[in-house]
């Protein structure tokens, strides 16, 4: 298994081995039934066909073992599921956000992040929402999936017993940029965690400097940190480019403070430069002025706030 381990993970595996298991065997004793009875009758020993006669005990038999077979893999599959629905009181809980195209996660003291960053060997609930289609939440390493609907109240559970990183992944198709919505699960022991959980900072606990509160709290994040979080955490990187590369989904931030911008405004293409006032409405307001060439693909930043729109709109000026 790629990545760290779970108690849930665990009980799908030991059911998918099950299953398989008796699959195997199932079909190794009628393939060789077929083929004996291939052989046994066929029309070079039996040129003349006979009346077989029935036996009930036989009809009895074969009716009865592949119930009590069927009936033991329903039980082993529905003890598993019923582990995934019973999330222990004391989990740690954390809303996870799908939107096309990315994941975020608010933890219960407000904080927020574009990773999700959980303690080893804690309950951890997750309360999944999505805020425009259909998406699904699935962690492979886990061997968790569950959708994630508009509207709906959907949630799945885990344990992690290992460190270490694993990919999160949709796995319901929603639309053009699909195989693009991936973020992380990152694993910490406990006291790296706690550091992170009550720091203001959504870098990850990847140093030896979180395991010391002092350190942590010495290190305040700057003005590009917070704009550079700000957007991975509200998805823009997932269609606007900071480096310049271009991106049919958006055009890149990368030096368009201050450049003549050719737009569309109800249906008429008009030129005007991208200053505060401009990126303030492109960001609250995406579809009044949209840059010609581009759909309209952009939702308003939901729970963005003013003091994050006036940091990403700092930081884009300063990107040359």
């Amino acid at each position: 298994m790629n990545g760290p381990s779970a108690t849930i993970g665990d009980a799908v595996d030991d059911t998918m081995i099950l299953i398989t298991g008796i699959s195997v065997v199932l079909l190794a004793i009628i393939t060789g039934l077929m083929l004996y009875f291939t052989y046994r009758y066929s029309r070079k020993r039996h040129p003349v066909a006979e009346e077989v006669g029935t036996s009930i005990l036989l009809e009895v038999t074969w009716t009865i073992i592949p119930v009590l077979i069927v009936m033991g893999m329903f039980w082993a599959g529905y003890k598993s599921f019923r582990e995934m629905r019973d999330a222990p009181e004391d989990a740690l809980q954390v809303t996870v956000i799908g939107r096309m195209w990315d994941w975020s996660f608010e933890y219960a003291n407000g904080k927020k992040s574009d990773r999700l960053v959980v303690p080893l060997d804690q309950p951890v609930r997750l309360q999944l929402k999505s805020l425009d289609v259909n998406h699904s939440f699935y962690i492979p390493a886990f061997r968790i999936k569950e959708d994630v609907v508009p509207g709906g109240n959907t949630y799945l559970w885990f344990k992690p017993q290992s460190t270490g990183p694993a990919d999160i992944f949709c796995a319901e198709y929603c639309g053009e940029r699909h195989s693009y919505m991936m973020s992380e699960v990152v694993v910490v022991p406990q006291e790296q965690f706690d550091v992170w959980y009550q720091s203001d900072s959504a870098e990850l606990p990847e140093t030896k400097a979180w395991i010391d509160a002092e350190a942590a709290a010495a290190q305040a994040p700057s003005d590009t940190d917070e704009a550079l979080s700000a957007l991975h955490k509200y998805g823009c990187v997932t269609c606007h480019s900071l480096d310049g590369t271009g991106n049919k989904l958006g055009p890149t931030l990368k030096g368009v403070f201050g450049k003549e911008v050719t737009v569309m405004v109800d249906g008429k293409e008009i030129s005007v430069t991208a200053d505060e006032a401009y990126l303030k409405q492109s960001i609250t307001q995406p579809a009044a002025a949209l840059v010609k060439g581009f759909e309209n693909l952009m939702p308003p930043p939901a729970g963005m706030g003013p003091d994050e729109i006036d940091l990403v709109i700092g930081y884009i000026k300063e990107l040359k």
